[in-house]
């Protein structure tokens, strides 16, 4: 029995032995030229490889920095750098008739620069072209067109446009898994990675054949998930947009070389969509569908509901990308959105109500247009809300001036609103609204126009037509009416604290015209100036 132990202990250590020794027995440099000629025959780039070292156990050969060239008319930097290249090999054929059975690939702590040329191509598009051809033209293979397993691992991937100065956006921790890797089929894979900013990208579904002459355009099905996505810092939307939030995504991609299609749900948190604004403390909701043209780079929304809370809108139109730049023509209807489900969230879209206040109750609808460059947008359309409250917005004390001259007065703290509308046109430059009507049960019907700088300074002139109850007031006892009076005036301050001014000016024309026509109540015709005397109070002569 000892003796057999014996023995067995002997086979085991001179095993062990051999597997030391044949490393040193197996000259792998010898197959570095055959490794390097197959790589780059296979992606069609130039590979460099360094030293190479077997490993009997793990059954691989080791190689350290490894490069790939880049497309020429991209870049004269490396396409790809690697700590180091694993390659998968079969032991025995190497071992016995020193030939090289490659089964798999393992890259290790590579760098990766995606880069965007100004006509949509990227400097990946080229990659495999040669062989991806012969293979598919049934020639005898070049080079390595297929493996059982082909790994990424703790990689770093550089998006950015070849001809842009601005930093490319850094995707860390990228592991990629491919299984029966061909350059003639579909395989299974699956990625993962850190975003910019924080959050995590994870891609799985199937991809290939790999599309002759153009990678970017091989077929991919393939599901995204997305969590806590930094909008701002991601690289997603252009900082002069204003756009922020964190996002999360549920979504299908799927793509035949020329169109590609994607339908599924996102959901941002603490987003803002304008400059200026403040983060919405409310999520914002989308489900959407598009259909996106791989050669043109444009594509169609084809649903797009957005909603906040039970505030429901629907957003349908086209998209065209060009380099950095996405433009879009769209049109967005909003239909009865309730105002309390909105009206924490109007911050966010750039709207500043005066300090204090709040609405409350009512609806708000909108027919807009949205057309341009995302960071240049020009929104235009209809804007109206309907029996609203300004709570915490006294516009009697507001209005005080003109109540004297007309002696009417709003009362209570808040403003009571029956309708709004205007046609809205809100850009870069600032925001108008023309055709302005206002109605305030307490006060009359407010009409008129102005615009809002990117500041928020105010330059409004309107006109109040006081109807029903007028008595009293300064224009009453200058003689210029009774019921139906008008009086004009300005806004002027900011949206946060909006300062009302009375036009005298306009008033006294007023007054003048109405004079000379011979309308004044109590004043002979062709006599103004009694009139424009009782206006600030004087005793007619």
């Amino acid at each position: 029995m000892n003796r057999a132990i014996r023995i067995g202990a002997i086979v085991v250590g001179a095993l062990i032995l051999i597997l030391l020794i044949v490393p040193f027995l197996v000259d792998v440099n010898a197959f570095r030229p055959k490794l390097e000629s197959e790589l780059s025959t296979s992606l069609g780039r130039q590979v460099k490889v360094g030293n190479l070292s077997l490993s009997i156990f793990s059954g691989s050969v080791k190689a350290d920095n490894i490069s790939i060239a880049d497309d020429p008319a991209f870049s004269k930097d490396p396409f790809v750098t690697a700590k180091s290249l694993k390659v998968a090999v079969e032991v025995m054929p190497l071992i016995f008739s020193k030939t090289l059975h490659v089964t798999g690939f393992t890259l290790d702590e590579p760098q990766i620069a995606l880069l965007s040329g100004p006509n949509g191509t990227w400097n990946f598009s080229s990659l495999g072209g040669s062989s991806a051809k012969t293979a598919q033209t049934g020639a005898a293979p070049a080079g390595v067109f297929s493996v059982d397993k082909l790994n990424v691992e703790d990689g770093r991937v550089l998006v950015g446009d070849v001809n842009s100065t601005i930093k490319p956006h850094a995707y860390d921790k990228v592991k990629l898994e491919v299984t029966n890797f061909s350059l003639t089929s579909q395989f299974p894979f699956s990625l993962t990675a850190d975003a910019p900013g924080g959050g995590d990208v994870t891609l799985k579904g199937k991809c290939g054949p790999i599309n002759a002459g153009n990678t970017s355009a091989t077929p991919l099905d393939a599901s995204l998930k997305i969590r806590d996505l930094d909008l701002a810092a991601s690289g997603f939307v252009q900082p002069s947009t204003g756009i922020q939030g964190k996002a999360n995504v549920d979504a299908t991609l799927q793509s035949n070389g020329q169109q590609a299609k994607s339908g599924g749900t996102l959901k941002v948190d603490k987003w803002k969509l304008a400059e200026k604004g403040s983060p919405s403390p409310k999520p914002l909701d989308v489900k959407y569908a598009t259909d996106y043209n791989l050669k043109s780079d444009s594509g169609t929304l084809t649903q797009g509901d957005v909603s906040v809370g039970k505030a429901a809108a629907h957003l349908t139109g086209t998209f065209q990308t060009q380099g950095q730049t996405t433009a879009l023509n769209m049109k967005m209807n909003a239909a009865n959105m309730p105002v309390d489900e909105l009206e924490a969230a109007l911050p966010a879209v750039g709207v500043v109500l005066p300090s204090g206040s709040k609405l409350q109750g009512g609806s708000i609808s909108a027919d807009l247009a949205i057309a341009g460059p995302t960071d240049r947008l020009v929104i235009t359309g209809p804007v109206r809300l309907s029996n609203s409250k300004l709570a915490g917005f006294d516009m009697g004390s507001k209005l005080s001036a003109i109540s004297a001259l007309s002696g009417k007065s709003t009362g209570g703290k808040d403003t009571t609103i029956q309708n709004l509308s205007a046609n809205v046109r809100a850009a870069p430059e600032g925001t108008q609204a023309n055709d302005i009507n206002l109605t305030i049960p307490a006060l009359g019907v407010v009409t008129g126009a102005g615009t809002i700088s990117p500041s928020g300074a105010l330059n409004f002139r309107m006109n109040a037509n006081l109807s029903g109850g007028v008595g009293g007031g300064a224009i009453q006892k200058a003689g210029l009416g009774g019921q139906g009076s008008s009086v004009p005036f300005s806004i002027q301050g900011t949206t946060s604290d909006p300062k009302f001014v009375p036009d005298v000016g306009a008033m006294a024309g007023s007054a003048i015209s109405q004079a000379v026509q011979g309308k004044l109540g109590g004043t002979k015709a062709g006599n103004p100036a009694g009139a424009v005397g009782g206006l600030f109070g004087k005793k007619k002569k």
